[in-house]
Protein backbone atom coordinates (compact mmCIF):
# COMPACT_ATOMS: atom_id res chain seq x y z
CA UNK A 1 0.00 0.00 0.00
CA UNK A 2 0.95 3.80 -0.33
CA UNK A 3 1.64 5.51 2.30
CA UNK A 4 -0.67 8.12 3.47
CA UNK A 5 1.32 11.07 3.56
CA UNK A 6 0.73 15.09 4.14
CA UNK A 7 0.66 16.28 0.46
CA UNK A 8 -0.38 12.95 -1.04
CA UNK A 9 -2.70 12.67 -3.88
CA UNK A 10 -5.87 10.06 -3.80
CA UNK A 11 -8.71 9.11 -5.28
CA UNK A 12 -11.95 9.10 -3.25
CA UNK A 13 -13.76 5.84 -3.58
CA UNK A 14 -17.11 5.94 -1.43
CA UNK A 15 -19.66 8.70 -0.80
CA UNK A 16 -21.05 11.69 -3.36
CA UNK A 17 -17.50 12.27 -4.27
CA UNK A 18 -16.22 9.12 -5.40
CA UNK A 19 -13.95 9.43 -8.58
CA UNK A 20 -12.62 12.69 -7.29
CA UNK A 21 -9.13 13.31 -6.55
CA UNK A 22 -8.22 15.23 -3.31
CA UNK A 23 -5.05 15.66 -1.25
CA UNK A 24 -4.55 14.92 2.20
CA UNK A 25 -3.72 18.05 4.43
CA UNK A 26 -3.39 16.36 8.18
CA UNK A 27 -3.17 12.81 9.50
CA UNK A 28 -6.56 12.87 12.57
CA UNK A 29 -5.75 9.40 14.07
CA UNK A 30 -4.78 5.73 12.81
CA UNK A 31 -8.33 5.60 10.42
CA UNK A 32 -8.74 9.54 9.92
CA UNK A 33 -7.73 11.82 7.33
CA UNK A 34 -8.43 15.18 6.28
CA UNK A 35 -8.59 16.21 2.96
CA UNK A 36 -9.48 19.01 0.50
CA UNK A 37 -9.61 18.79 -2.94
CA UNK A 38 -9.60 21.76 -3.25
CA UNK A 39 -13.36 22.67 -4.07
CA UNK A 40 -12.94 24.81 -6.42
CA UNK A 41 -10.66 22.85 -8.18
CA UNK A 42 -12.42 19.05 -8.34
CA UNK A 43 -15.18 19.45 -6.01
CA UNK A 44 -14.02 18.15 -2.81
CA UNK A 45 -14.63 20.07 -0.01
CA UNK A 46 -12.62 19.85 3.03
CA UNK A 47 -13.53 16.98 5.35
CA UNK A 48 -12.23 14.32 7.39
CA UNK A 49 -12.31 10.97 5.94
CA UNK A 50 -11.69 7.28 6.98
CA UNK A 51 -8.49 5.80 5.30
CA UNK A 52 -10.49 3.06 3.94
CA UNK A 53 -13.04 5.96 1.53
CA UNK A 54 -10.01 6.98 -0.26
CA UNK A 55 -7.49 5.50 -2.40
CA UNK A 56 -3.55 7.09 -2.63
CA UNK A 57 -2.01 7.81 -5.87
CA UNK A 58 1.81 7.87 -6.77
CA UNK A 59 1.96 11.46 -6.68
CA UNK A 60 2.62 14.19 -4.35
CA UNK A 61 2.67 17.70 -3.66
CA UNK A 62 4.99 19.29 -1.08
CA UNK A 63 2.52 21.18 1.79
CA UNK A 64 2.85 22.22 4.95
CA UNK A 65 0.43 20.11 7.90
CA UNK A 66 -2.78 21.92 8.07
CA UNK A 67 -2.40 24.27 4.44
CA UNK A 68 -4.60 26.20 3.35
CA UNK A 69 -6.88 25.79 0.29
CA UNK A 70 -5.23 28.88 -1.55
CA UNK A 71 -2.05 26.89 -0.24
CA UNK A 72 -2.93 23.52 -1.46
CA UNK A 73 -4.34 25.06 -5.13
CA UNK A 74 -1.09 27.14 -5.22
CA UNK A 75 1.31 23.71 -4.85
CA UNK A 76 -0.90 21.75 -7.39
CA UNK A 77 -0.62 24.74 -9.93
CA UNK A 78 3.61 24.92 -9.29
CA UNK A 79 3.67 21.34 -9.68
CA UNK A 80 1.29 21.14 -13.07
CA UNK A 81 -1.32 19.02 -11.90
CA UNK A 82 -4.43 21.23 -12.27
CA UNK A 83 -5.64 19.07 -15.27
CA UNK A 84 -4.71 15.52 -13.78
CA UNK A 85 -6.56 16.75 -10.61
CA UNK A 86 -9.38 18.24 -12.89
CA UNK A 87 -9.91 14.33 -14.42
CA UNK A 88 -12.52 12.43 -12.79
CA UNK A 89 -11.67 8.20 -12.09
CA UNK A 90 -13.96 5.85 -13.05
CA UNK A 91 -14.76 3.55 -10.62
CA UNK A 92 -15.82 0.04 -11.14
CA UNK A 93 -19.07 -1.31 -9.44
CA UNK A 94 -19.31 -3.81 -6.85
Amino acid sequence: MKVLEIGRICTKTRGREAGRKCVIVDIVDENSVLVTGPKSLTGVRRRRVNIMHIEPLEKKISIQKGASDDEVLQAIREGGLEEFMREKVVLARR
